[in-house]
């Protein structure tokens, strides 16, 4: 199993919005080979921190995921969002192998 997360940290009066887009996702990841489940986590202690949780059969699956088209096309759309300040926010990613349940 392979997990992947993306944190960003958007304004606090943007924090809806932004749950709202995930909300209404394309979904266009849950149909890649080897994915498990998508999370959307908000930190109870810092709610306009939000963490997206991917888990994946394998590094291999993921891998394959971000070189799609697909992923692609999903990402340049992010790039056009009509809000700049959002769409500028970088994340921090992190790439997990479970080695232990």
């Amino acid at each position: 199993m392979y997990i992947v997360t993306s944190t960003v940290t958007v304004p606090r009066e943007k924090t809806e919005e932004v749950i709202d887009i995930y909300k209404h996702r394309s979904r266009k990841v849950d149909q890649a080979a080897g994915f498990q489940s998508f999370h959307l986590l908000q930190n109870d202690k810092k709610p306009e921190e939000l963490t997206v949780h991917l888990i994946w059969d394998s590094k291999e699956d993921y891998i394959r995921w971000v070189s799609s088209d697909e992923y692609k096309e999903i990402h340049e759309l992010e790039k056009k969002y009509p809000d700049q300040e959002l769409a500028s926010i970088s994340a921090k990613v992190g790439m997990f192998s479970v080695v232990a349940t």
